[in-house]
């Protein structure tokens, strides 16, 4: 596990580690609008997370995961907030995230 400063810096080492896809939450999959892919909870798995507080407001706080799929054998990052996806999402999909999220 890697440990970085600021969001920005853990985006740019993932991406030269081969991170290089954005994935976004949808209600029961990870969406990666670049290739026109949907990953459902049980197609990809959640390699490293790094958490980010913010410096004046805990509302600011991020969450950075790498994910990886062998759906392609490909891999990308999530940034999300905290606690923001909780009412919008699967409970596959919330119970996936929240074991690395805790």
């Amino acid at each position: 596990m890697h440990i970085y400063d600021t969001i920005t810096a853990a985006l740019a080492d993932l991406d030269s580690r081969g991170y290089n896809l954005d994935f976004n939450l949808t209600p029961e999959a990870l969406e990666c609008k670049e290739i026109d892919l949907l990953l459902m909870p049980e197609e990809f798995e959640i390699d490293e997370v790094y958490r980010f507080e913010g410096m004046t407001d805990p509302a600011d706080s991020s969450v950075v995961y790498a994910i990886s799929s062998s759906v392609g054998a490909m891999k990308g990052v999530l940034v999300d907030g905290y606690g923001v996806y909780a009412e919008n999402v699967s409970p596959e999909l919330l119970d996936k995230l929240k074991i690395h999220h805790e």
